[in-house]
């Protein structure tokens, strides 16, 4: 019997009631394993008037309320790992230990919402003239939405609900319907946590859902991790229903070698970058740039190791990467490696016509290289989003530095190098918002901020860290003047000589 994942709103289950259902399959198997109920637009009504309601009492909760729930909710996420990724493994595709990661990272922004205290904090001036005070204090924004992609279906989402009703907001969430089981596990796990009903809500669905949540009017505020074309569509439509954004696009992640660097540490980075996770992650990296007469040996380095990667199902210990979310993705990544050659790049590694023994109907691909790469070809241009990394030569730092700052992505980068000044004027000078210096995929650590430049970020905040807190508040400023306690009214005595 198919598995159907309905929606989750006021603390419970909710069955689908539109009648739409999306099929999620099994990317090993190719098998649909599950329907997924699509929201009508009542039901993102339902979801959101839920949220406004738990609202009223919620927004008023003091914090060790909400961080006591946070507490028992991370305790459980702990607890409920395993459990987690074979759900993110048996939708999404990726090993075990990668979805075990996501899940890691996700637990590191609900420690960051558990002492969400001192960044709630406010600040206070007293006498700024004659008994006048002036203090500085952020409050919840009410219901606001995350819209979230299929590649991290349970650490994105903890990018940010965790900080969101931390805060005091309540939350609508819109995840992928490709892989939606582990929103509904965690919608669970936080009731189990005693959030209280309403304060969370998940509705699946496609376009209409999306669209009534970026027009609805008790929507303060949506959060969006996608491709560019969509986050820029996210960051128009929601702008002008006078909502706040934070939009995060896509990418193409430069690495830079330089001469001195250890290519052998710059191989097993760029490997484990660009084919973790079978590349679909927008921190993956796409293209490495060889500066100087370096650039034959790092290629052969990286195709040594690449050849050697295990790929198979995800829930296959021996399996280092798994088949792609679909198959419509899988012959689109395909296709940027097929048409290659005739942009002028070289072939080094063909894993188009890669199968899997006993998988054959999987979303199978393997592993591809693509050498001399020429900044007009589309591997180079389109974010891929799938296990093919481009290798651009180039002269001198300087030619290197312009051809990444001319990319009209700027999420991450990295440079690899014994040199510190080099290092110290790639950081500087480079236009990307996340940079690794020998450090292949510089996510920030959950006290920091997650965000890139340019194409890759629409919208002033950042997401998690400072910026997260900032984005789910919004602050006000309080002048007080009290009289002086000796000035009382005739009759009233509290005790203090008249001034009179």
């Amino acid at each position: 019997m198919t598995k159907i994942v309905n929606h989750w709103i006021g603390g419970k289950t909710a069955e689908g009631a539109s009648g739409t259902y999306g099929p999620v399959t099994n990317p090993a198997t190719g098998e649909v394993t599950t329907k997924v109920a699509f929201a009508s637009v009542e039901e993102v009504d339902a979801a959101v008037a839920a949220a406004k309601e738990a609202f009223r009492t919620w927004g008023q909760s003091s914090l060790a309320q909400r961080t006591s729930v946070l507490f028992k909710f991370r305790a459980l996420l702990d607890a409920h790992r395993d459990e987690i990724a074979e759900l993110i493994t048996a939708e999404h595709g990726k090993v075990h230990s990668d979805a075990l990661g996501e899940v890691a990272r996700g637990l590191e922004i609900v420690d960051l919402a558990c002492g969400i205290n001192v960044q709630l904090k406010g600040e206070l001036s007293t006498q700024v003239a004659s008994r006048v005070d002036v203090a500085s204090i952020r409050q919840p924004l009410g219901v606001v939405a995350g819209i979230t992609p299929f590649n991290f279906p349970a650490m994105v989402p903890m990018w940010m609900f965790p900080l969101a009703i931390a805060c005091g907001n309540t939350f609508v969430l819109k995840p992928s319907e490709k892989d939606p089981s582990a929103s509904v596990r965690l919608a669970e796990l936080l009731a189990e946590a005693g959030l209280p009903e309403g304060v969370f809500n998940v509705v699946h669905g496609d376009k209409v859902a999306v669209d009534r949540l970026l027009e609805h009017p008790d929507v303060k505020a949506v959060s969006f991790v996608g491709s560019t074309p969509i986050a820029r569509y996210i960051h128009t439509t929601a702008s002008a229903n006078g909502k706040r954004v934070q939009a995060l696009g896509g990418a193409k992640n430069h690495m830079l070698v330089l001469p001195d660097a250890d290519l052998d540490a710059a191989a097993d980075a760029a490997v484990s970058a660009a084919y973790g996770s079978a590349g679909e992650r927008c921190m993956a990296i796409s293209a490495v740039v060889a500066v100087g007469a370096i650039g034959d040996e790092l290629v052969e380095k990286i195709r040594e190791r690449a050849e050697k990667i295990k790929i198979g199902p995800g829930d296959d210990p021996a399996s280092e990467m798994g088949p792609l979310i679909t198959a419509t993705h899988r012959d689109k990544v395909a296709s940027y490696v097929a048409g290659a050659a005739d942009e002028g790049a070289e072939v080094v590694l063909d894993g188009t016509g890669h199968t899997v023994d006993g998988f054959e109907n999987g979303h199978w691909i393997g592993i591809s290289l693509l050498d001399k790469v020429p900044t007009t070809a589309k591997a180079y241009q389109d974010e891929i989003f799938g296990p093919v990394l481009c290798v651009l030569r180039t002269e001198t730092y300087e030619v290197a530095i312009d051809l990444i700052n001319s990319s009209p992505f700027g999420n991450g980068t990295a440079i690899f190098t014994r040199d510190g000044g080099a290092a110290r004027r790639f950081q500087l000078e480079v236009e990307a918002g996340m940079v690794g210096v020998n450090v292949p995929i510089p996510v920030p650590v959950g006290y920091h901020s997650f965000g890139g430049w340019k194409d890759s970020l629409f919208g002033d905040h950042h997401i998690y860290g400072n910026d997260g807190t900032h984005f789910y508040t919004r602050g006000k400023v309080v002048t007080t003047r009290w009289p002086d306690p000796a000035d009382a009214p005739s009759g009233v005595d509290l005790g203090f000589p008249r001034n009179h």
